[in-house]
């Protein structure tokens, strides 16, 4: 038996490879399929199936391709209907993997199709068990992504019977395999570890050792966010198709001229600069967000910019491929291109953006206003006592709320979101913003009076 966990940071996803006797299955791909058709040649193994938990919202798979390529059939749980080749498996149907074999549990409340796949090893006994976002480390899959069909209270209440009746009822010993790790959200709060067990998940999972209905369908659903719109593009995306990542990369990989990165500017793309914040600071293109790869990249694309918005990207030490290949994995493949030469291919005046330590916001926070861009778990759990909190994720939108002529220092945890949302605020008409070395982190560590008591937001 050969399991390996591919988790890519940047989605906070966890996809897996198993194997055995040279057969191998895949589970919830990400978009690109050469990590898995790698790896499973440098096994000599033949890839035999691919599995998919649920049509995911926060990432277009790469089971079509992967089919493809492997010439492997894809396989899904019950009420599963797709507008491409695919099995629809019945509950408790099961597959075999050399001497291995994966069990379908359907476990709807996610979504209606969601299943896990238990995975009995030679003896049958059960091993492990691939949650999809059925269940994390942690937290449970978000019930609100069919609003409209079913209500939140709905689905909660059928992932209530799924976890009591197929996934508790499980041995303690069982390995929990989730989807996703901290950062995605498709869970309220999923917690730092990316595999577990049924008995760790049992003691410290608040959903798990809730003991009656009402009271998990409340704690579910209680300070649930609104889920990015992405999400609905994306589920629809996995469920009816999408073009050949190759074919996709070979069309957005289009080095500009400054003339025709200029015009697509004026025909309505969004500039994103890759870089990091400390370059981007020095000096930027005017107009550009800058959204680092050195972070939850196409994440935060994904979030701030809409689907449908051609995107002309700015890079440098030649990232355009990875920039476009991590947007495609989201769904977003409306890239105009990349501006050869990156910034120094622009031929007017750069902006900057004023950045301070901690200590030095000290001596500033007297004359100005902190604004705090974090997530709403951060803020609660502590944050400055003066600041005003406008999580990065309602951005422009909420925007309206601040006053274009006071003066911000702007921070987040490290100094990643930060940056993003005063390049976003200055193409909102923002002209006095600060940023914060280090974020809050640093702010802690300078002493800077916190709250920490949990408040309403």
């Amino acid at each position: 038996m050969y399991i390996e966990q591919l988790y890519t940071n940047c989605l906070a996803e966890a996809a897996y490879y198993i194997e055995s006797e040279g057969e191998a299955a895949i589970i919830d791909p990400i978009r690109e399929t050469q990590p898995y058709t790698e790896l499973a040649r440098k096994r000599n193994a033949k890839i035999k199936y691919i599995f998919e938990t649920h049509f995911h919202a926060d990432f277009v798979s790469g089971h079509i391709d992967l089919a493809k390529k492997a010439n492997a059939p894809i396989i899904y749980g019950p009420l599963a209907e797709t507008n491409y080749d695919s099995i629809s498996a019945s509950d408790g149907e099961e597959f075999k993997i050399g001497k291995l074999t994966l069990r379908v549990l359907h476990t709807p409340g996610h979504t209606p199709e969601s299943s896990c796949f238990l995975l009995l090893d030679a003896d049958k006994k059960e091993h492990a068990v691939f949650t999809g976002d059925t269940l994390f480390v942690g937290d449970v899959g978000r019930p609100d992504l069919l609003d409209g069909i079913l209500t939140r209270e709905e689905l909660a209440s059928m992932l209530y019977d799924s976890l009591n009746q197929k996934i508790k009822t499980l041995p303690d010993s069982v390995i929990v395999y989730p989807a996703h790790g901290p950062g995605s959200a498709c869970g309220k709060n999923i917690g730092k570890e990316t595999f577990s067990t049924i008995g760790e998940q049992k003691k410290f999972n608040y959903a798990l050792k809730a003991t009656n209905r009402e009271d998990f369908i409340k704690q579910v659903t209680d300070g649930i966010l609104p889920p990015p719109n992405y999400f609905f593009q994306d589920a629809r995306i996995n469920k009816e198709g999408y073009s050949s990542i190759d074919s996709v990369v070979a069309k957005n990989n289009r080095p500009l001229s400054l003339a025709e990165f200029n015009r697509e500017v004026k025909n309505g793309a969004v500039i994103v600069d890759t870089r990091k914040a400390e370059d981007f600071e020095k000096g930027f293109i005017p107009s550009s967000i800058n959204i680092g790869l050195n972070g939850q990249y196409a994440i935060w694309v994904a979030t701030l910019v809409h689907i449908r918005t051609p995107i002309v990207l700015v890079v440098d030490n030649n990232t355009e491929a990875e920039a476009i290949l991590r947007l495609a994995r989201v769904g977003y493949e409306n890239v105009c291109g990349f501006l050869q030469g990156g910034v120094a291919g622009w031929d007017g005046k750069l902006e900057t953006v004023r950045s301070i330590s901690a200590e030095e916001m000290k001596k500033e926070m007297q004359h100005t206003q902190v604004l705090d861009v974090r997530k709403h778990g951060e803020w609660n759990t502590s944050h400055l006592r003066e600041a005003t909190f406008v999580p990065l994720s309602d951005f422009p939108k909420n925007l309206f709320t601040l006053d274009k002529q006071t003066p911000y220092i702007v921070h987040c945890g490290g100094g990643y979101r930060s940056m993003t949302a005063i390049s976003i605020m200055r193409n909102e008409g923002f002209t006095n913003l600060t940023n914060v070395y280090g974020g809050f982190g640093a702010m802690v560590q300078a002493g800077l009076e916190v709250v920490t008591e949990e408040v309403a937001v």
